[in-house]
């Protein structure tokens, strides 16, 4: 199996989230914030972007947010920031790496509605067209203002087809 090492780079933040794991959320979720894109990538009509950096604000705007954190140094701020803001009132569903020998991992997941594990890598692609399979599995960590932990563990299967 190759890995495209743009996925391991942390200043490579592009990698857009498959088409089909988004529709399959929003379906579930109704996401009305996309807290970690770009104009390019963007998931939700309101989304932030690096610009506006969603880890400095103290209250995002949304209800139901969606996170596809950038791959590298941050994503455990990320995190943490997820649950923070489930404490502050809003459902927020993040799409992560599955590491759980990480202390972001093991200090945030007890305080997950639900995990969902991903079978097989995921596949990301590019604007430019240019895909890879992710170096590691994912998971789904569904913070909720209302159920905090311990978390439902569940898991996912891929469509056969990986349309992105």
């Amino acid at each position: 199996m190759s890995f495209d090492k743009a996925l391991f780079a942390s200043k490579d933040h592009d990698w857009r989230t498959p088409g089909w794991l988004f529709d399959e959320l929003d379906h579930r979720y109704r996401f009305d914030l996309d807290a970690a894109a770009s104009r390019l990538n963007a998931k939700c009509p309101e989304f932030l972007t690096e610009k506006d950096d969603a880890l400095a604000m103290t209250w995002w705007p949304g209800s139901r947010v969606f996170i596809n954190p950038p791959y590298g140094r941050k994503v455990g701020k990320f995190v943490h920031k997820a649950l923070e803001q489930s404490k502050r009132g809003r459902l927020v569903v993040l799409l992560t790496f599955a590491r759980t020998d990480t202390s972001w991992w093991q200090d945030c997941v007890p305080h997950a509605a639900e995990v969902i594990f991903i079978r097989g890598r995921l596949k990301f692609s590019r604007g430019n067209g240019k895909s890879g399979a992710a170096p590691a599995p994912s998971a789904i960590m569904v913070f909720s203002p209302h159920v905090c932990g311990p978390p439902k563990m569940t898991f996912m299967d891929q469509p056969h087809h990986n349309k992105n």
